[in-house]
């Protein structure tokens, strides 16, 4: 609706909503360096993303901990079936929520947080993932391509082929054997049972470059 370079820095000036109530402690850690065999295609440090404009200065993948763990458990039961996990997305400060909000056209808005509650993502408890062949190191093809804004990304979207269906419930099958669920308009977006615990966060990429991820 308006160009990134304009929200930009109006999102940056703006403030994350004040939520009230308790929250644990974030304790955001790098998905790879809990298992180097969990692969990245941030899609948000590149152009190759729904806005055409990197979003993120760096090409890398934040969880809360114990989200983080239960990623690397998925990665582990996947392996078993000759498949691994491709991260487009996991922690997202709050700021690129509210760009991606102003950006969308309102019909399509079902797609993308509001700022004004935030998004499960801000809290360091979402995913976008998708898998990747162990024997060819290549992605597999899913119903819809990720952020495709069509109801070919819906989770139960009946259309597509029978093998990228399977691959697609697959995916879903283990993540919801690990405590996430699916988002009901994204196959890709799995949110961690604990998201509630957490409070938004707005802290940019390069403050969490010299994160301690012991």
């Amino acid at each position: 609706m308006r160009p990134v370079a304009d929200l930009l820095p109006l999102a940056l000036a703006a403030t994350p909503p004040v939520e009230p109530g308790e929250f644990r402690p974030a304790d955001l850690i790098e998905l790879t360096s809990l298992d180097p065999t969990i692969r990245l295609d941030i899609r948000y440090a590149t152009t190759r993303n729904f806005l055409g404009t990197p979003l993120y200065s760096e090409a890398r993948a934040f969880m809360q901990r114990p989200a983080a763990q239960a990623v690397v458990r998925v990665q582990r039961a996947l392996a078993r079936e000759g498949y691994g996990l491709l991260v487009h997305d996991a922690y997202r400060p709050w700021y690129v929520t509210k760009v991606f909000w102003d950006a969308t056209p309102a019909d399509k808005h079902e797609f993308v947080a509001d700022p004004a509650v935030g998004s499960r993502h801000n809290r360091g408890c979402a995913v976008d993932l998708t898998l990747y062949d162990l024997k060819t190191g290549r992605a597999v093809e899913m119903p819809s391509l990720y952020d495709e804004m069509s109801p070919r990304a819906y989770p139960a979207y009946a259309g597509g082929t029978a093998e990228q269906r399977r691959l697609r419930d697959l995916l879903r099958r283990h993540m919801e054997a690990e405590g996430f669920t699916v988002y009901e308009y994204e196959w890709w977006h799995f949110d961690y049972r604990d998201w509630k615990s957490y409070a938004i966060q707005n802290v940019r990429f390069e403050a969490l470059s010299a994160i301690d991820n012991r």
